[in-house]
């Protein structure tokens, strides 16, 4: 396993991407639609470097649901197999948040909290 990318909640996309680019010298990674959650999402970083930051901007957010300050969203961890990890996790008392499934992209991921309420993403890749 390994740490794979923390996100932010943004309320513009191109703004924030502009801002880490500009200001932090990121790369923009990618950049996708997430139909299944109504969103749309931007990892940015550097080359030299396998943790990336990801953009979310929610399509069914209001300007009042963001918060200055406080748009933690998640931090993601890799694993080979999502529903494995998901349920050795949950066995041992750790609180699911989202059980696993499949993005239409492919991807395999789960969610649960640590133990102050964050949420923690398991996404299944190749290790």
């Amino acid at each position: 396993m390994r740490l794979d990318h923390c996100c932010l909640n943004v309320r513009n996309l191109d703004d924030a991407i502009d801002f880490y680019q500009q200001h932090f010298g990121m790369k923009i990674i990618s950049r996708k639609k997430i139909p299944e959650n109504n969103a749309e999402i931007a990892f940015v970083g550097y080359e030299s470097d396998d943790m990336k930051l990801e953009l979310t901007h929610w399509g069914d957010w209001d300007e009042d649901d963001y918060e200055a300050g406080n748009n933690f969203d998640h931090i993601a961890i890799t694993c080979q197999d999502v529903k494995h990890l998901f349920n050795q996790l949950t066995t041992a008392g750790v609180e699911p948040a989202m059980e696993p499934f499949e993005l239409s992209t492919g991807s395999h991921i789960a969610f649960v909290k640590d133990i102050d309420g964050n949420w923690v993403e398991l996404i299944e890749r190749d290790e």
